[in-house]
């Protein structure tokens, strides 16, 4: 199974069946617009090659019947359509409208054919003339006026999108990474640090690339001091003999999902595997399941940057067309680390049509959606599309994103960087390197996306300096929605986690024998977009008499009320506590120092008071908590400026003891 993008445009398959029935019913009945018998024999023995997928031998056939009379018309609409199988499309619309200068009235279809060959080349106003004389014909049936009515509709979008083009300056990324061999099928990590693509080799070193010798293989390149360096070949795990391609990372780049075809163990012809990087390395990859896959075909996969939804295509049973969109979702994990996920489902016929929808992409700001179809309105084969999500979270009719980017060739995808301000599709435009090459290109105007920052680091043992692997979880303050939880690096104990910027958010990191970590962030100035955040977290081994500030606990102003956003940490410090049984804590509330002492003492008591009843609440013996009001008798930091007396204000547990 080739993984490599077809040109061929899918909803043809239905137009070239349609053109064969035009031959055989003439055949069948022996109604000929020739009478030389010669002529008619080589019709004949063409028709037969034609369906021996001899199309060579068929042309030239139906070119010596043409030579014999000129006028054969049925040679003519046979060569056209063998010419659009080979996507000849220039000379199949010579055919027609040789037919056509021939008898002008002969039949409404070499209209249609020759328009949607036009559009296929970019003619569109040639196509949209051939489309609107269709109209003219009576004997025209209602599905075809259907499907013409659509075309007509598609030729005027396209002729008005040249007459408006987009800003579109395509770079080709560079010699490290295309080759005269084709390349294609990029993805990049958030931090844009690791581009991974597919790239098309000879199934040997010393091979000839021809349509049985090749192979898919994946391809990695890193970004150095602002390039990136030379692509390797992934080698096993990842590569085989078979063909791999068509994938996507996790956005630290540790997770890695991505295509397989042919194996034994596949449930289809074509199914989703996934593979770890643990340090340098990556795990034997492991097939999503019966689940995610089925007997039927699945491609292309686009994991969420929340960790939490993959976005494939399938043609399986319940889609609107010939291939949709579909998403799981991770409910949990087994035993062994491996992702449990929910039944498919489809993405809706907002997005997915009666044709076919390819190439999905959800950016890391998980609200805008990228994706390949020829079901909506475009130029006239696959078009790129962009959808984002409403207020209510369901997503909006796809828009076009314009010509040029968009042209009648099919455009087989599109990544977009985390900023939003770059975006990689794939072209065997002039100037290249050799067929399908890599391009990136600056994204302008209502096709980007929400600019995505993110936060890296590394976590590791405060005492030996040690990586670990811990589970990081990051929080939107406002909406107290969790935005990813993951775990690091279990070999550099290195993290990688996307943020949309415009938020607040709180972040905690744990591992069970140390004390869990807890800070919080804006990313609500415009600065936010113009700086990258890296935070190394120090885990402590947990020890009497250690404290740790509660960063994420929030009262209303002279309140000892919980705020709604203190939740996540809350429950972050029970599970802490249940986690480490042994454990006996104090519950300490500190103030600044506005206000007379004995109010200030009161309010931290409370404060600290009402932690201590909501853990209790939620199943902590009693006996393992106290609590204490320290007014401003301990401050953190000067009480002398606000950003002092604001790490002042605090609520803090410490270490007791541990029995």
């Amino acid at each position: 199974m080739n993984l490599k993008p077809q040109t061929k445009n899918l909803k043809l398959f239905f137009i070239l069946f349609f053109c064969i029935l035009i031959s055989n019913n003439l055949l069948c009945q022996g109604d000929f617009t020739t009478k030389s018998k010669k002529a008619i024999k080589l019709f004949k023995e063409a028709e037969i090659n034609y369906n021996e997928r001899k199309d060579n031998e068929a042309i030239e056939k139906l070119k010596s019947a043409i030579e014999i009379d000129n006028n054969f018309i049925e040679a003519y609409l046979l060569k056209a359509n063998i010419l659009h199988d080979n996507r000849r499309y220039e000379e199949e619309i010579t055919d027609y409208k040789k037919v056509i200068e021939i008898n002008p009235s002969f039949s409404y279809k070499t209209y249609y054919f020759s328009g949607i060959a036009n559009l296929l080349i970019g003619n569109y106003n040639d196509a949209l003339d051939n489309f609107k004389k269709v109209e003219t014909f009576p004997s025209v049936n209602e599905k075809t006026l259907e499907s013409n009515s659509k075309l007509i509709e598609k030729s005027k979008f396209a002729i008005n999108q040249v007459a408006n083009p987009v800003e579109f300056n395509p770079v080709n990324i560079g010699k490290e990474i295309n080759t005269e061999l084709d390349e294609y099928w990029p993805t990049i990590s958030v931090d844009e640090s690791k581009l991974v693509f597919t790239r098309l080799i000879p199934s040997s070193p010393n091979q000839i690339i021809s349509q049985l010798g090749k192979q898919e293989d994946i391809y990695f390149s890193y970004k150095k001091d602002g390039k990136w360096t030379d692509a390797v070949n992934a080698g096993q795990p990842l590569n085989t003999t078979n063909n791999e391609g068509a994938m996507t990372l996790s956005p630290d780049g540790n997770i890695f999902f991505y295509t397989v075809c042919n194996r034994p163990e596949d449930y289809g012809s074509c199914d989703i595997y996934y593979s770890r990087k643990i340090g340098n390395s990556w795990t034997k990859p492991k097939n999503l399941g019966d689940k995610v896959n089925s007997r039927y075909w699945e491609s292309n996969p686009s994991f969420s940057s929340d960790g939490k939804t993959l976005f494939f295509i399938s043609n399986r049973t319940g889609s609107f067309g010939k291939m949709d969109i579909w998403f799981s979702k991770i409910i949990s994990k087994d035993e062994s680390g491996n992702f449990i996920w929910s039944q498919p489902q489809n993405i809706g016929n907002v997005i997915n049509t009666e044709e076919s929808e390819l190439s999905p992409f959800i950016h890391p700001d998980n609200s805008t959606f990228y994706f390949a179809s020829d079901g909506h309105l475009g130029m006239g084969g696959q078009d790129i599309f962009i959808s984002k999500k409403d207020s209510l979270g369901n997503w909006k009719k796809p828009e076009n994103i314009g010509y040029p980017i968009n042209t009648f060739k099919d455009e087989t995808g599109i990544v977009v960087n985390s900023k939003g301000d770059y975006a990689y599709i794939v072209s065997d435009r002039k100037g290249g390197f050799g067929g399908l090459d890599i391009y990136s290109f600056e994204l302008t105007g209502n096709i980007k996306p929400e600019y995505v920052n993110y936060v890296k680091g590394r976590i590791y043992d405060a005492e030996t300096k040690l990586p670990l692997s811990a589970v990081f979880e990051l929080y939107n303050i406002e909406s107290c929605d969790l935005v990813v939880s993951s775990v690091s690096d279990e070999i550099t104990g290195e993290y990688l986690v996307s943020l949309p910027v415009n938020h607040q958010y709180a972040f905690n990191a744990s591992k069970k024998g140390y004390l869990f970590y807890s800070e919080h962030f804006s990313l609500t100035d415009s600065s936010s977009e113009n700086k990258e955040y890296f935070l190394d977290i120090p885990l402590q081994p947990i020890k009497e008499n250690m404290t740790v500030v509660l960063k994420n606990i929030f009262y209303d102003t002279d309140s000892y009320t919980l705020k709604n956003q203190s939740q996540a940490e809350i429950n972050k410090l029970i599970t802490f506590l249940k986690d480490n049984p042994e454990v006996k804590i104090e519950i300490g509330g500190h103030t600044d120092n506005a206000g007379t002492k004995e109010y200030n003492l009161k309010l931290s008591e409370n404060r600290a008071k009402t932690v201590y009843d909501f853990l209790i609440s939620k199943g902590i013996a009693k006996e393992r908590l106290t609590y204490k009001g320290y007014d401003f008798s301990v401050p953190l930091s000067t009480n002398d400026t606000e950003e002092g007396r604001a790490l002042n204000r605090r609520t803090e547990f410490k270490i007791v003891s541990i029995k």
